[in-house]
């Protein structure tokens, strides 16, 4: 239990990394360059994606030292696509239907896509002892 408690508090400090990254790239580039928060909103995520990687594989998943690592990283991207299309559904439906300001809309969706990534990655990418 201490050891999943640990991982549970290292997986949050890169999710606030990520997440800073993620939301500070969305909010320049919707507020200073005007572009739609949907794209800017992808492209924040698609980075943050790329940071997330790396620190969970090297921080807080132990991964087997044997697997291909190229194949490691295109299972942590389709499982990063889909948490991209729940983040792009969620902001859709709080900003459009919900009529949520979008910078709140994206504290929502990410506090959603996070359980998810940490479910996913955990029960996916780990090694299983």
């Amino acid at each position: 239990m201490k050891k999943l408690i640990a991982q549970i508090f290292k997986f949050g400090i890169v999710g606030i990394v990520c997440t800073l990254i993620d939301y500070g790239i969305m909010v320049f580039l919707t507020e200073v360059f005007h572009v739609n928060y949907l794209i800017s909103s992808g492209i924040s995520f698609t980075i943050s994606v790329i940071v997330n990687y790396l620190l969970s594989m090297r921080y807080v998943f132990e991964t087997a030292q044997d697997r291909d690592k190229k194949k490691e990283f295109l299972i942590f991207v389709i499982l990063s696509v889909l948490g991209l299309g729940l983040n792009q559904l969620l902001m859709w439906l709080c900003v459009d239907k919900l009529h949520i300001y979008y910078m709140l809309a994206k504290i929502i969706a990410t506090a959603i896509v996070m359980v998810y990534n940490f479910i996913t990655r955990k029960l996916i990418l780990e090694e299983h002892k």
